[in-house]
């Protein structure tokens, strides 16, 4: 074996690193269309807390089961004041197809670039073939306080890994019933 060789994407990946989303740090603000024909903004001040959850695409079946039990929190996470906004890099028809398969009510963005999805601190994916037909994020979970700051950050790598809903439901309702501070700011 060659030591001097560069594994196999490093070079590539040494090059488009994305930056680590500070904790307490302003959400990039990203303004996104939404299957609805509305525009959705996952940073940025607001009157409520934004949950915002990004999943891989219509490809990913991890995500449709992911994204339902999200869904079916919304009533709960709506009386701590609380949004939720789906994200994926799929093309409209996609993130269309993705929401009506899985039954989504809560907005659905699509569109996400591979810029804005480095800006947001996510890994990126090269598809393999017949997953999609364009590089896309892995999933993410950002809640968003009202001064558009990220309160809480799960970024993965691969679609395995994501927090419980019940748990980010919970660790919410803490937050705002006992104004809990946001962890991981020491420098």
């Amino acid at each position: 074996m060659d030591r001097g060789a560069p594994v196999h994407g490093t070079d590539q990946r040494s090059a488009q690193m994305t930056h680590k989303l500070e904790a307490g740090g302003a959400m990039p603000d990203i303004t996104l269309p939404t299957v609805a024909g509305d525009e959705v903004s996952i940073g940025g001040p607001g009157e409520r807390w934004r949950m915002v959850v990004v999943y891989r695409g219509l490809h990913c079946p991890i995500c449709k089961d992911y994204t339902a039990r999200v869904e079916a929190l919304t009533g709960e996470l709506a009386e701590l004041g609380t949004d939720i906004i789906f994200v994926s890099g799929d093309t409209p028809e996609k993130a269309q197809a993705f929401a009506e398969e899985v039954g989504l009510k809560q907005p659905v963005a699509h569109s996400l670039s591979v810029e804005q999805m480095r800006r947001l601190g996510l890994y990126v994916s090269q598809p393999r073939p017949n997953e999609t037909d364009r590089p896309f994020p892995e999933p993410g979970v950002f809640v968003v306080n009202e001064q558009g700051r990220a309160h809480i950050i799960e970024i993965a790598n691969a679609p395995f890994i994501r927090p419980e809903p019940a748990l980010v439901l919970r660790g919410i309702r803490h937050i705002r019933t006992n104004d809990y501070p946001i962890r991981g700011t020491l420098a």
